[in-house]
């Protein structure tokens, strides 16, 4: 395979517990008590974080789309990202929920945005209004770490797995802005098989969803193609042209993975590759690019 080959087809994959059909009720119902939605995505997937069957929910609401996680992403990347998804309805920042101070950060934007119903409010007499903002967002995308890094307490449970559901709660982060937690969702089917990819590298999708040698043949090919010093640095392996049964051979001899009969152990490796993508320890990549097929 050639840097030029395109990447693997498409397939469907489906993948809907019941709690998601229960949390997406959940925030149908709760959309009319809110002024604004803030959605929290992964910087280093900002595509295929999105939930889409969200954005229809959320309709013409105002939104805040919040690119968590900017230290693990490509800075480059990002900044790309975030002038994409700017526009009338929408605005965008990235942060770093666990360093970042998202007291400072994210109230100031929020009453920005709803600067003309602040103002409306006061027109009316009304001298401080309570704006109410809904959190929303795929599972393990630091939905509950945000939540907590605004408020700077724990207030919101962080289940560092998918399938998590809980009830809605309100959290005051500000003394004129409240938020309401609800459940990651996601949606019934992939259609695109990079966006099942993406979700299962960064353990928003179970690992039973996605077969893990196709996922880690996929990881390997972006690397190979976007960041080739990374593999070099992290694995001690260059090719000239993308082969990924001799690559995983390669990595797993320089890491010393050997069944009993001196056999390269291939399953160890995939799993060492996979468990170094979601730990960061391949610092500062972005799993998808703002370019013509991720376009919205």
């Amino acid at each position: 395979m050639t840097k030029e080959e395109k990447k693997p087809a498409s397939t469907r994959i489906n993948w809907y517990p019941g709690h998601m059909q229960k949390a997406k009720i959940q925030i149908q119902e709760s959309l009319k008590m809110v002024d604004i939605v803030v959605e929290i995505r992964d910087a280093r997937i900002p595509f295929s974080s999105e939930n889409p069957l969200l954005r229809d929910i959320i309709a013409q609401k105002p939104r805040l789309i919040v690119l968590n996680k900017k230290d693990m992403a490509d800075a480059k990347r990002t900044d790309e990202w975030l002038e994409h998804l700017r526009n009338a309805n929408d605005q965008a920042v990235a942060i770093d929920a666990v360093n970042d101070n998202l007291k400072q950060i994210i109230p100031p934007i929020i009453k920005d945005i709803l600067k003309a119903k602040i103002a409306k409010a006061q027109a009316r007499g009304i001298r401080k209004k309570m704006l109410r903002a809904m959190v929303v967002g795929i599972p393990n995308v630091g939905k509950s770490t945000f939540i907590n890094g605004v408020v700077k307490k724990k207030v919101a449970k962080s289940e560092n797995r998918p399938g998590v559901t809980k009830s809605l709660q309100w959290i005051k982060i500000h003394e004129d802005i409240e938020l309401l937690d609800t459940p990651g969702v996601l949606w019934p089917r992939f259609a695109d098989e990079l966006v099942a990819v993406n979700l299962a590298l960064i353990g928003s999708l179970n690992d039973q969803v996605v077969d893990k040698k196709m996922l880690i043949k996929q990881a390997l090919f972006h690397l190979y193609n976007f960041y080739p010093d990374k593999l070099t640095m992290r694995y001690g392996i260059s090719f000239d042209r993308f082969d990924f049964e001799t690559m995983i051979e390669a990595i797993a001899a320089n890491k010393n993975f050997l069944l009993k009969d001196s056999k390269k152990d291939i399953n160890k490796a995939i799993d060492f590759i996979l468990t170094d993508i979601r730990n960061n320890r391949i610092e500062n990549v972005t799993w998808e690019f703002w370019h013509e097929p991720y376009q919205q």
